[in-house]
């Protein structure tokens, strides 16, 4: 009897052994705009069959980047295509990366929902709102445009490591990271949220899905960017505008980068790839805009070539084709 105890013991001790054996860890860190798509990954490739336990931070895509050049994470969310400076950081510490594209998105301007007069801007209306030289200067909606209230205007924003922030300041000022100072600034998009859902003369901007999250508590400024080519008036951001291109200047693609070396491990390897097959129904889930199949193709044609280096010159690029820039990968061109 003894002896049976003992064995029970012994295996008792090597179940309990397996059962709290650690699973290797996927570290995913950057942007918080793409945060609810590979939240939504890691969620679904935990409850499957997944081989690794994945954790998913919001430092902001210029945050993010500072970590995976730095070798303390795998895969890098971001919300513009990576700068040049980033690259070259990657490169000082040997960190090779490839470049997938997640979604498209759009960039929301929201106001408090008792605004009734700002139902649409222009994007010279925005750049004057916006640009380094409004600062103490354009403090009121009126001096926004003639017949907006007499009313102090209260700005939020995505914060200087926000890709958002970069996006936004090259589409709308026309230079990147170039912006008044003067506004509530936050890397997570749901302060903004809360900030201007709570303030009657705020204007703010982040991605499209926190404002469809929330639309019960905002509302939304359409956008004209003054061209003839995308129809008449301002538009609002919708799956249809952001996908056919005709919300502009403010609709973007999204982009997850992974080590290369990170991709050797086979768990990194499937996470990936259960995130590009997943990304068409968890991007629309979630508020975002699928890329068309073919680009989640040529997509995972990259991870699995590794195929290292960014497709872009570097930095937020407008009005760029994603699935045109992979098509051309893919038959030798540049």
């Amino acid at each position: 009897m003894a002896t049976a105890a003992r064995w029970l013991l012994v295996a008792g001790a090597l179940a309990l052994s397996a059962c709290g054996k650690e699973k290797a860890v996927i570290r995913v860190d950057g942007s918080s705009t793409v945060f609810p798509i590979m939240e939504a990954a890691a969620e679904q490739y935990q409850k499957g069959a997944g081989a690794a336990r994945v954790t998913v931070g919001t430092s902001g895509t210029g945050g993010g980047f500072k970590k995976f050049c730095a070798g303390e994470t795998d895969i890098s969310d971001a919300s513009r295509p990576i700068k040049k400076t980033e690259d070259e950081a990657c490169a000082q510490k040997g960190v090779e990366y490839v470049e997938l594209p997640i979604a498209y998105d759009g960039i929301a301007i929201v106001v408090h929902p008792k605004n009734d007069w700002a139902k649409s801007m222009t994007v010279a209306e925005l750049k004057r709102l916006w640009e380094p030289e409004a600062q103490k200067k354009v403090m009121r909606w009126s001096d926004v445009r003639a017949g907006f209230p007499d009313k102090e205007i209260h700005l939020f924003g995505a914060g200087v490591d926000s890709g958002t922030y970069d996006y936004f300041t090259e589409a709308v000022v026309g230079k990147e990271h170039a912006s008044r100072g003067d506004y509530t600034a936050s890397e997570d998009d749901n302060v903004l949220v809360q900030g201007i859902a709570g303030d009657e003369n705020a204007l703010g901007f982040f991605g499209l899905a926190y404002y469809l999250e929330n639309k019960d508590r905002l509302g939304l400024v359409a956008v004209d960017d003054g061209k003839a080519d995308n129809g008449d008036g301002a538009i609002n951001p919708t799956a249809e505008t952001v996908q056919n291109g005709t919300y502009q200047p403010l609709s973007r693609p999204l982009f997850v980068y992974v080590a290369k070396k990170a991709l050797e491990r086979p768990e990194v390897a499937g996470f990936v790839k259960f995130a590009l097959e997943s990304a068409p129904k968890l991007v629309a889930e979630v508020g975002y805009v699928a890329l068309p199949e073919r680009a989640y193709t040529l997509a995972q044609a990259r991870a699995d070539a590794r195929k290292t280096g960014s497709l872009f010159t570097g930095g937020s690029q407008v009005g760029v084709s994603i699935e045109d820039l992979l098509g051309r990968e893919d038959k030798g061109g540049k």
